[in-house]
Formats: C-alpha cells, sequence, structure tokens
C-alpha cells in the first residue's frame, strides 16, 4: 500500500530573535488526516514552531513545505485559504457581529460568505444559527471560542492549525470544546495540528505528540507509547502529571 505523501513538512526550520534561539533545527513531516499535539513547557518554541506554518514567523534557517512548496513562496491570501487558524486570545473583532467575524477570511480574498454557509458553520461547532448577529460581548468564552473555529474552518481550509485553543477556558468547557474539534477534524478531514502545555489534552484528542524542550523536538510518540513509557524523560515528566493526578482520584475512589 502506498503511503500519502506529507501534506506539511518542518525541514531543519530554526526561528532566532536577536540573541535567543526559539526554535533549533526541528524536523519532521506531517502526514494528511492527522491529529498532531505539539506540547512542551513555556518557552519551549511549540508557538514559534507553528507560526512559521502560515508565515507569522520567518525561519532564520531552514524551510517549512506546505504541499512540496515552501510556505514563503506562495501567495498570504492563499495560504491563509487553505490553513485555518484558532487562537488562544479567540481573535474576534468586537465591532463585528458574529456573522462578519466568521466571513472575514473569505472576504480578504474577495469571497461573500451567504448567510446559509454561516449558519452551517454556527451548527457545525454546536452554536445556534439565530448567534449570527450577536456582537462577540453577548457571547460566553466558550461560545466566542466555537465561533473562532467556525472562522478557521470558513474558507474551507486543509490544515486546522490550533494555538493553546481552550487554555483560557473552564475544564468542562475546554472538554466539550476538545470533543467537538475532534469530531470536526475527523468529519471534514481534515489535518490538524494543536500547541497545548497540557499533556492529558494532548493523550486524548491527538494521535501523535510532538514534544519539544528549549526549541529542540526531544519525542515524536503515539499517545499509546507517552503512557507506555516511551519517548524519554522531558516527555515522560509531562506525562507523569495526568497519570499522578489519575492515581490520586482513583486513590480516593477506592477509600469511599
Amino acid at each position: 500500500m502506498e503511503q500519502s505523501a506529507p501534506l506539511l513538512e518542518f525541514d531543519h526550520v530554526v526561528c532566532r530573535f536577536g540573541e535567543v534561539t526559539a526554535v533549533g533545527d526541528v524536523s519532521c513531516v506531517i502526514e494528511p488526516g492527522s491529529f498532531v499535539a505539539l506540547v512542551g513547557a513555556s518557552g519551549s518554541g511549540k508557538s514559534t514552531l507553528l507560526k512559521t506554518v502560515n508565515t507569522l514567523v520567518v525561519p532564520s534557517q531552514g524551510r517549512v513545505l506546505f504541499g512540496a512548496e515552501d510556505v514563503t513562496t506562495l501567495k498570504p491570501s492563499a495560504l491563509r485559504r487553505r490553513v485555518g487558524y484558532v487562537f488562544q486570545s479567540i481573535g474576534l473583532f468586537p465591532h463585528f457581529t458574529v456573522a462578519e467575524n466568521i466571513a472575514i477570511g473569505p472576504r480578504l480574498t474577495g469571497e461573500k460568505l451567504p448567510s446559509e454557509r454561516i449558519a452551517e458553520l454556527l451548527a457545525l461547532v454546536e452554536l445556534d444559527p439565530a448567534l449570527a448577529s450577536r456582537m462577540p460581548d453577548e457571547l460566553s468564552g466558550g461560545q466566542r471560542q466555537r465561533v473562532g473555529v467556525a472562522q478557521a474552518l470558513a474558507g474551507g481550509p486543509e490544515l486546522l492549525l490550533m494555538d493553546e485553543p481552550f487554555g483560557a477556558l473552564d475544564p468542562i468547557t475546554r472538554a466539550a470544546l476538545g470533543e467537538t474539534v475532534r469530531e470536526l477534524h475527523t468529519r471534514l478531514g481534515l489535518t490538524t495540528i494543536m500547541v497545548t502545555h497540557d499533556m492529558a489534552e494532548a493523550l486524548l484528542l491527538a494521535d501523535r505528540v510532538l514534544v519539544m524542550d528549549a526549541g529542540i523536538l526531544v519525542a515524536d510518540e503515539s499517545p499509546r507509547a507517552l503512557l507506555g513509557g516511551q519517548g524519554g524523560d522531558v516527555a515522560q515528566g509531562l506525562v507523569a502529571v495526568p497519570r499522578q493526578q489519575a492515581e490520586r482520584l482513583a486513590a480516593m475512589e477506592s477509600r469511599r
């Protein structure tokens, strides 16, 4: 059986800011249809690496190839149509309605989204289409982040990038939105890369986990392999946190 060509490739990517090396010589490929979690402590370089994909950061050395083309040679409007991006800070324009926020990406490329398409996108992220006329400050944090996901999907992207997308949400909302995104990933045939510092979230949602430490890719494993003790010390240090929490909860339950 033929292996599919990589959708995305990091080819010896280095990102320097003055004397600081945020990303140091990272190489890996992302296959179509995969859900990849990029994890690591704060300052490990994971968000910087993610931003090289849609050219928010341009590598100091190396290349990022999307469909075998260097992303820096692609027209920004075409690239951003093919790549959806969900911010941690949600990124909605406060003076635009929900519908206007969802339509902003296509609008920048000269396309007007019909109201039916906006209603469809809201339904996809499990929001009432009637919210289209609301302003962002009339929504809850979870609703705003769902609108952010709809906004990222509006152009029909091949690749979905998510930078700490659920970090500001309460645990119940965070878990529910994580499940929604995972279902959309499968239903829409997306390739997804999600930056998170939460290893439990990575293990539950992703089928591949990349671990960064001090700008270097130190582990590339499946969740099962990580839970089985693979990936090295840094990765296992991250896995230890949800494992210990699960063990403590199990111990509390057994004492009842």
